[in-house]
């Protein structure tokens, strides 16, 4: 895979992009990112590619020309326009779902954007999806547009070690990741789950499973909407269901007989 970054800021992309795991994938080819500065395509002296807002308003907003002239140098470059993505906190809030979709394509080119935003006409022009991390406004779209690039990457062939590295990740499968545990096997008074320390693979498995359950029930019940649950685990969160209500209604008559 290959991912282009639009920005103004291409060395802040390129340090963070060649470390840990994405710049070891880089290195060993497993992975192409490059990083565009577009104001190189400013057209003027001073290299400006921002001006005020037509309308009146606060700040200044990116001009569409230098950022569609980068655009149609590097999809000459590549000989094709790749899938387009600018973020954007008005962009559909990006989902494990999406990442993994979008991990599929053979390139990616993601706008960055600053200031005010961008002109609209650019975006009209050349953007196939606007993508949000969330509900909130950063300076720029270079802190988002790494976590979108770094999210996409660890799921190309080749970039982690093997696909059990991501596959039972928090979301990949629709649940949250279980609890994990390392050296020493007690910690302060805290004992690692004994079935761990059993080697009993099955076993294992099993409670993993679980525990991805109890969490996402517990943390993130939402998500059980839509998770691809199998008829043992909506048993399994029947009586965990079950023995919350008895534990509630148990609790209720303790208070009970200490009012009385």
């Amino acid at each position: 895979m290959r991912i282009d970054l639009l920005t103004l800021f291409p060395e802040m992309c390129e340090t963070v992009m060649a470390e840990s795991i994405i710049g070891r994938a880089r290195r060993k080819g497993a992975l192409q990112v490059c990083c565009h500065q577009f104001r190189d395509f400013s057209g003027n002296k001073h290299n400006r590619v921002d001006d005020t807002i037509f309308g009146g308003g606060m700040g200044m907003l990116l001009m569409a020309e230098p950022i569609a002239a980068c655009l149609d140098d590097l999809f000459e470059q590549l000989g094709k326009k790749p899938h387009t993505i600018y973020m954007s906190p008005q962009g559909k809030t990006l989902t494990q779902q999406r990442v993994k979709e979008l991990a599929q394509e053979e390139n990616l080119v993601i706008l960055c954007g600053h200031y005010e935003g961008v002109d609209e006409r650019v975006l009209e022009a050349y953007v196939d999806e606007e993508i949000s991390l969330g509900d909130f406004v950063l300076t720029g779209g270079e802190l988002p547009a790494l976590a979108l690039a770094d999210s996409v990457s660890r799921l190309v062939p080749g970039v982690l070690s093997a696909e059990e590295c991501f596959e039972e990740e928090s979301h990949y499968n629709g649940l949250l990741e279980y609890p994990q545990y390392t050296r020493p096997a007690v910690w302060r008074g805290r004992e690692v789950p004994p079935v761990l320390l059993t080697g009993h693979h099955a076993n294992i498995r099993k409670w993993r499973h679980e525990q991805s359950l109890l969490r996402t029930a517990v943390k993130r019940p939402d998500l059980l909407e839509k998770a691809p649950l199998t008829s043992s685990d909506r048993e399994f969160l029947q009586q965990l269901q079950e023995t919350v209500q008895e534990g509630r209604e148990q609790d209720s008559v303790r208070e009970k007989e200490k009012d009385a």
